[in-house]
C-alpha cells in the first residue's frame, strides 16, 4: 500500500473514523478479479468473498460497479453467495453492471436493466468490416447485450492492434450515436449518458453516506474517481484506490492509495476492516 500524496494517509484515517457510514465501491476486472486472456474466465480472487464479508460488518454497504453485464459479475464472482452472507449480518450487496445500466441487490435478487441502445445493432453489423480493414479481423468481439467490447489481448501484438483500432472504432461509434470507452487491451462501445461516476453519486445520496471508498484499475473508472472527488468537496470522507498494473497508469495521478492488483486491493480492504473493528471495539 502506497500513498502517492501526503493527504493519502489522512484520508484513509478519515474513512476508518466514519466506517459505519461508508460505502465501498469496487470495480470487478483488475480489482476483484485478475485480468486474463479470456474475459469469460475472469473469476474473482479466491480470498475476495471472505474479505468482503469481513468488511461488510464494518461499513454501511458494498457495491460492485462494473462494465460487465451484471449476470456475468454475479456468476464469475459468486456474488449471490456473498450477498447471502452479507444479508446474514444485516448488510446489503449491490451490483451495478454495464456502467449502471443494470442493477442487482442481495435484497431484491432481480436484475433490473435497460434495453440495448439505438445504433448498437447497426454498429455490430458494420464492425466486422472495420476490423478487417484495420487488419484485426481475429480480435475477440464480446457482445454484452447493452454494449460491445473488442478485445485485442489475444492478437500477436495487443498494444499495436489496440492503437490501430482506436481511431476507426471511435469514428464508427460516433456515426451510430454511441460512445467509446478504451480499457486494458479492450475497446468498449456503449450508449452515452451513463458511467460509474453516476452510480457513485446515486449510492452516496440514497444511502446517506458520510464516507465513500472506490477502487478501480482502468480508464473506465476515471468518472468514478472524479465523482468521489466531488463527494469530498461536499464534506464526505473519501478514498480513491488504484489497483495498479504495468498495463495502465492513468489512475495513479488521481489516487489517494496505490496497491498492486487484486491482491493489493484485498489486503487494503482487510486492513480497513481490522482498523475499523479495532476503533469500534475500543471506542
Amino acid at each position: 500500500m502506497r500513498f502517492p500524496t501526503p493527504e493519502g494517509q489522512d484520508r484513509y484515517d478519515a474513512i476508518v473514523r466514519v466506517a459505519p457510514r461508508t460505502v465501498v465501491g469496487l470495480d470487478f476486472d483488475g480489482t476483484l478479479s485478475p485480468i486474463v486472456e479470456d474475459p469469460t474466465q475472469a473469476h474473482i480472487h479466491p480470498d475476495a468473498a471472505q474479505v468482503l464479508v469481513e468488511l461488510a460488518q464494518e461499513v454501511a454497504a458494498i457495491a460492485v460497479i462494473t462494465g460487465r453485464p451484471a449476470r456475468q459479475a454475479l456468476d464469475l464472482g459468486g456474488l449471490e453467495q456473498v450477498g447471502d452472507a452479507l444479508e446474514a449480518v444485516g448488510k446489503e450487496l449491490f451490483v451495478f453492471g454495464q456502467y449502471g445500466n443494470e442493477r442487482w441487490s442481495s435484497g431484491r435478487r432481480r436484475i433490473m436493466g435497460g434495453r440495448p441502445p439505438r445504433g448498437l445493432a447497426t454498429f455490430e453489423r458494420d464492425l466486422p468490416r472495420a476490423l478487417r480493414t484495420a487488419g484485426a479481423a481475429d480480435a475477440y468481439v464480446e457482445d454484452k447485450g447493452l454494449a460491445v467490447a473488442v478485445h485485442t489481448r489475444r492478437l500477436a501484438d495487443p498494444d499495436e492492434a489496440f492503437d490501430r483500432l482506436l481511431p476507426p472504432l471511435r469514428e464508427l461509434a460516433h456515426r451510430h450515436g454511441l460512445v467509446l470507452e478504451p480499457g486494458r487491451a479492450v475497446i468498449e462501445v456503449r450508449s452515452p449518458g451513463s458511467h460509474k461516476g453516476m452510480v457513485v453519486d446515486r449510492l452516496a445520496a440514497v444511502l446517506d453516506a458520510e464516507g465513500f471508498l472506490f477502487a478501480g484499475d482502468d480508464l473506465g473508472d476515471v468518472e468514478a474517481f472524479e465523482a468521489v472527488a466531488g463527494l469530498e468537496q461536499q464534506g464526505l470522507a473519501t478514498l480513491r484506490v488504484c489497483s495498479a498494473s504495468s498495463e495502465e497508469s492513468a489512475l495513479i495521478a488521481l489516487s489517494d492509495v496505490v496497491v498492486r492488483g487484486p491482491e493489493g486491493v484485498l489486503d487494503l480492504l482487510r486492513t480497513l476492516a481490522g482498523d475499523a473493528r479495532e476503533r469500534r471495539t475500543t471506542a
